[in-house]
């Protein structure tokens, strides 16, 4: 099965339309055409239907094992160049907001004295990016939060086999106006709250279907997306009313935050990574270590 061809359907079934996945991969739409009808040949099935241009059976079948695929192939192709980089001295990383918390940059700073000349960027984006950034070898290290219980590991997209190693972990609460009736409570109860305003910020805030896992419920409804990833401009959301947000414990201006009783969270940090090599291995060493 050429990946080209495969790479090239997935996005016509992505767009609804060969000519929007022609435009989307600068192809023309003739191109496009041919390399879905050779699929089909290849595989002796329609994959396609024209009008509309929607998956058929097998095509379904075969987008499930797509996404897999070309994610393997992406990160084979990053892992090579990546052996350059390595020698070159490179080293690419990704991290949530709030995973920022954890003083990485102490570890890059010593890296970096034991490696001179050392370059180093950092990616900071949602918890999916990055997980897919190092699933797919375009970041050599991730460092990702979440919301879980003490016992449980973080709910994170499936990105196919990489190790995780905790960092940190501290308490988290319910975040809410000043003036909020629920500000001068002495602790919350998830399942008290599953009727309340809620801010689904899934890049920065604890994911409402994390919620809903913990509270055991199907409530927790959100009446606000914030789709960014800045911390200030979520609790700036929260100060406004517009409604809850569960975030790690400390101090911010304008807001209350208030443990949560039960059931038992923490916010976890982790750093993620598939295979280690150079100055990768030598950071995740530092990290585990707790150097």
């Amino acid at each position: 099965m050429d990946p080209h061809l495969l790479r090239t359907f997935v996005t016509v079934a992505g767009c609804g339309s060969f000519s929007g996945a022609a435009r989307q991969l600068g192809y023309t739409q003739s191109a496009v055409s041919q390399h879905v009808a050779a699929l089909e040949e290849d595989l002796g099935a329609t994959l396609l239907h024209r009008r509309p241009v929607v998956p058929t059976e097998a095509g379904v079948r075969l987008l499930d094992h797509a996404g897999p695929i070309l994610l393997r192939l992406d990160a084979a192709r990053a892992d090579v160049r990546r052996t350059a980089a390595e020698a070159a001295g490179r080293l690419i990383f990704g991290a949530t907001p709030l995973a920022l918390a954890y003083p990485m940059s102490l570890a890059v700073a010593r890296l970096r004295r034991s490696m001179p000349g050392l370059d180093v960027t950092l990616r900071v984006a949602g918890r999916a990016a990055v997980v897919t950034g190092v699933a797919a070898g375009e970041l050599d290290l991730g460092l990702v939060d979440g919301v879980a219980a003490p016992t449980d590991p973080l709910r994170l997209p499936d990105a196919g086999a990489l190790t995780t190693v905790r960092v940190a972990e501290e308490p988290c609460g319910v975040f809410l106006p000043a003036d909020h009736p629920l500000a001068a409570r002495s602790g919350l109860r998830l399942g008290d709250l599953v009727e309340a305003r809620w801010i689904d910020a899934p890049d920065v805030g604890a994911p409402l279907a994390d919620l809903r896992a913990a509270a055991g419920v199907d409530g927790v409804r959100a009446a606000f997306r914030y789709e960014g990833t800045d911390v200030a401009s979520l609790l700036t959301l929260v100060a406004a009313g517009h409604g809850l947000a569960i975030l790690p414990m400390r101090t911010h201006p304008g807001v209350r935050a208030v443990p949560i009783v039960e059931p038992r969270l923490v916010h976890r940090i982790e750093l993620l990574h598939g295979h280690l090599a150079g100055p990768a291995e030598a950071l995740t060493r530092s990290v585990r270590s707790g150097a």
